[in-house]
């Protein structure tokens, strides 16, 4: 029988790449006209007010008791520092890299983002990581570097690729960061992300001279930004709800090839050897992901938290002080979970976030 949780967190995860990986190739045909750093302000800024507008119908047409849970003044400081770290300093150290590093090595650091995710969420956070889950961050790795390798360009290590790096390790930890929230609001937390991550950008652009874009193009980056970062992002702390950080960030490094199927389309060009020797990385990397089953006995300690759950998962069996009408529906309130010990197949999920013997 399927594992239809994990399943579900899976194609969430992978509908995040997709929807990310759009963004280069369109973004590409709006950098005639927009300054990156202006851009890049307006596509954070597009997926605060795409979630901030979606958030406000749903909370017209949508029962407060099958809302998803707000974010409570323990979650804060997670998300201030993934704001702080994903959406300010890793952007400006990102800025500075670029300018002092050959394009070459500079797109094949930034591959580093999913590395230092795993590793962070391995080390820091205990996160469950097996032989194949490490397997899988390093077949899709070796196909990222493939797609962005660059024979032609010029290449060098500099004081800057040591800023990309950087970046990317910022990068890691906004997404462990948000792991450890995914179970509250994601519509909540990509507003917020967005609104105060794109209009730092956005300021920093201004400031340092650059133009504002005629409004076309100025409401054509807002749009893209709440398809390519709004839903991708809101897809992806969905993801890690169910998958972890390292699984979710792993599927989200496919995100590349749809950018690279897309410029083929869009663009003509030509389809390297490189980009067909990824291929059969990325689908083996993917199948191990995919296919991963991890089931062993292990304790669940007594617990007190909010999330949107139902009853029909086998982790709440809780009573309400008043009946629901279907049992199986989705709803949010604080809840308790008694100590248990059982044994199935799970992922690291916000209940199943415990250590493993070495």
């Amino acid at each position: 029988m399927p594992n239809t949780p994990r399943l579900t967190a899976t194609l969430q995860a992978l509908f995040a790449a997709f929807f990310f990986g759009l963004s280069a190739p369109l973004s590409k045909l709006l950098l005639g006209n927009i300054n990156p750093l202006i851009l890049a302000g307006l596509l954070y800024i597009g997926s605060g007010l795409g979630t901030l507008l979606f958030r406000s119908i749903q909370r017209i047409f949508l029962p407060t008791r099958q809302r998803e849970a707000r974010l409570a003044r323990p979650d804060w400081k997670w998300l201030a520092g993934a704001v702080l770290l994903g959406g300010i300093a890793a952007p400006i150290v990102l800025l500075f890299g670029l300018r002092a590093t050959p394009a070459a090595t500079a797109s094949l650091l930034l591959n580093f983002e999913g590395v230092a995710t795993t590793l962070i969420a391995f080390l820091l956070f205990k996160e469950s990581i097996g032989p194949r889950v490490g397997w899988a961050v390093g077949l899709i790795l070796l196909a990222s570097i493939l797609l962005s390798w660059n024979p032609g360009a010029g290449w060098g290590f500099t004081l800057g690729a040591l800023g990309i790096i950087a970046a990317c390790v910022f990068w890691g930890f906004d997404n462990n960061f948000t792991r450890q929230i995914s179970a509250k609001d994601p519509l909540q937390i990509v507003t917020i992300k967005g609104l105060v991550a794109g209009s730092f950008s956005l300021l920093l652009g201004l400031l340092t001279g650059s133009p504002l874009p005629q409004l076309p193009f100025i409401l054509a980056g807002l749009l893209l930004g709440a398809i390519s970062y709004g839903m991708s992002i809101v897809l992806f702390v969905y993801a890690m709800r169910g998958l972890g950080a390292a699984r979710t960030s792993t599927l989200f490094g496919l995100a590349p090839f749809v950018g690279a199927g897309l410029s083929l389309i869009l663009f003509w060009e030509s389809i390297s050897w490189f980009f067909l020797a990824s291929i059969p990385f990325m689908a083996v990397g993917a199948w191990l992901l995919v296919g991963e089953s991890h089931a062993h006995a292990h304790l669940h300690p007594a617990l007190e938290h909010e999330h949107r759950h139902s009853h029909s998962d086998g982790h709440h069996d809780h009573l309400h002080t008043e009946p629901l009408a279907n049992p199986k529906t989705s709803h949010s309130h604080l809840h308790t979970h008694l100590e248990l010990e059982h044994s199935h197949t799970h992922s690291p999920d916000i209940h199943h976030r415990h250590s493993h013997p070495k």
